[in-house]
């Protein structure tokens, strides 16, 4: 016997309702709560007598698949794992199914089979993409179908060492659920039915996933804890740099980062991103700093942009790219209320070069480093870095990782860092120069 029910589910957060309402409780998003009939089977479940195991005989080595990308290997905490199951998002045109056509195209450590599955383009239009970016693996099988029970079929069959691409799991559909391809119980119960293939047979399977306008992966938030990575192909259309972010890892660590640039013949890896993001970088121009940060366990460096102007509108602006905005208002209020620097009739405006996002607190410095520079009308000292984190009191604190981002910052020509007073002395370890600083207000007067 099984028994048929229904309920109504949010199309923006997931959120279920036992009757329709007109606003979603959880996301107060209007008019987003679609009926969807489920019929659930009623049976007994039988455990298998060795339903559990010790951790001895359930913990087994897995062993890495590393690609020819030292990037990706990078992001991924060493390369895929048997079973694991990869979320990848990134804005439409970002380069996306280029990347995972070029990681199908390139042989990977112990994989025997390739399989690209694309809903949204045909099996054509695929192969162009692959013409144009030269590399030729005759091992790769394309596919073209949308449907999830066909994709499944052709999974069980595959041999264990298999990679498998899904492009993109917001059109692929199952049959079984009432709902159209797209929403959320589509994309709950595909992705849960390709990890439930994934777990048992072994394969990797790397799965599409769209962005909303917010910039995350389209679907409730429970679809990134479902799969064993999280990638987001971040990058500017305007810029040729794309970076692979890593926000979730189970079988690496997080926060790891892949540079790339994009050639008419595909991606490219980024081996010095430092030396990429500072190529243009002028000494010699006020309002302009250099932040030595860390992106996971790489140390990267860029440049920081500001500029001071008048304005005669009651409220001055706050604008910034690559750096959060709220951050940017609270550090001018810091410098105006400790430094009393008067910003009342000035808009200030805010850049990371290149088009990278920073969300690291050590940038601190290196924005009011660079505002006081905009506001002073005066370069800062040539060959000097900055990092650390402003306070409310105007307090410098301490940045992890100080010694890697001095060494980085020695290796591209600079000759002096600007850190807080309790970072910890390495004189002896490189040569270069150390000052530090306990507070802004101290160091506004020094500039």
């Amino acid at each position: 016997m099984s028994k048929v029910t229904s309920k109504f589910v949010c199309q923006s957060c997931g959120a279920i309702s036992a009757k329709w309402i007109g606003q979603c409780e959880v996301c107060k998003s209007w008019n987003t709560m679609i009926e969807e009939v489920h019929d659930t089977p009623r049976h007994k479940t039988q455990v298998p007598s060795d339903f559990f195991k010790t951790v001895s005989n359930s913990c087994d080595d897995y062993v890495r698949n590393t690609t020819v990308f030292e990037e990706l290997n990078r992001a991924l905490g060493g390369g895929f794992v048997s079973g694991e199951v990869v979320l990848i998002g990134g804005s439409p045109g970002i380069g996306k199914s280029t990347l995972l056509l070029q990681i199908l195209l390139n042989k990977i450590s112990c994989i025997d089979t390739y399989l690209y599955i694309s809903a949204e383009e045909s099996v054509t239009q695929v192969s162009m993409r692959a013409k144009r970016i030269g590399v030729d693996n005759q091992q790769l099988l394309i596919a073209a179908t949308s449907s999830l029970e066909q994709i499944c079929a052709a999974l069980e069959k595959s041999c264990e060492h298999s990679i498998v691409v899904i492009d993109s799991i917001q059109t692929i559909f199952s049959s079984l659920i009432q709902s159209p391809p797209g929403s959320i119980s589509q994309v709950r119960y595909c992705t849960q039915e390709l990890i439930n293939i994934a777990k048992k047979k072994g394969i990797i399977i790397l799965i599409v996933g769209h962005i909303t306008k917010d910039g995350e992966i389209s679907g409730p938030k429970t679809l990134e804890h479902m799969v064993d990575c999280v990638l987001y192909f971040e990058g500017e259309k305007a810029y040729d740099y794309r970076v692979l972010r890593c926000v979730k890892n189970r079988f690496g660590p997080t926060d790891e980062i892949g540079v790339f640039s994009m050639e008419s013949d595909g991606l490219h890896e980024v081996q010095n991103p430092s030396a990429f993001f500072l190529s243009e970088h002028n000494e010699n121009v006020s309002g302009v700093s250099v932040f030595a940060g860390i992106e996971g366990t790489r140390p990267i460096l860029s440049e920081i942009q500001a500029l001071v102007s008048y304005t005669n509108v009651a409220i001055p602006k706050r604008s910034s790219i690559g750096f959060d905005s709220n951050r940017l208002a609270m550090l001018v209020a810091v410098l105006s209320s400790r430094c009393r620097l008067s910003f009342a009739n000035r808009d200030v405006y805010l850049n990371v070069a290149g088009g990278l996002r920073i969300v690291e607190p050590a940038i601190d410095l290196a924005v009011i480093a660079a505002i006081i520079s905009a506001y002073k009308q005066k370069p800062l000292s040539a060959g000097s870095v900055f990092f650390g984190e402003i306070s409310l009191s105007g307090e410098v604190r301490q940045s992890h990782c100080a010694y890697i981002r001095a060494k980085e910052a020695k290796k591209l020509g600079f000759s002096e860092i600007y850190c807080s007073y309790k970072t910890e002395d390495f004189d002896n370890q490189i040569d270069i120069g150390i000052t530090k600083i306990k507070n802004i207000i101290d160091f506004n007067k020094n500039i």
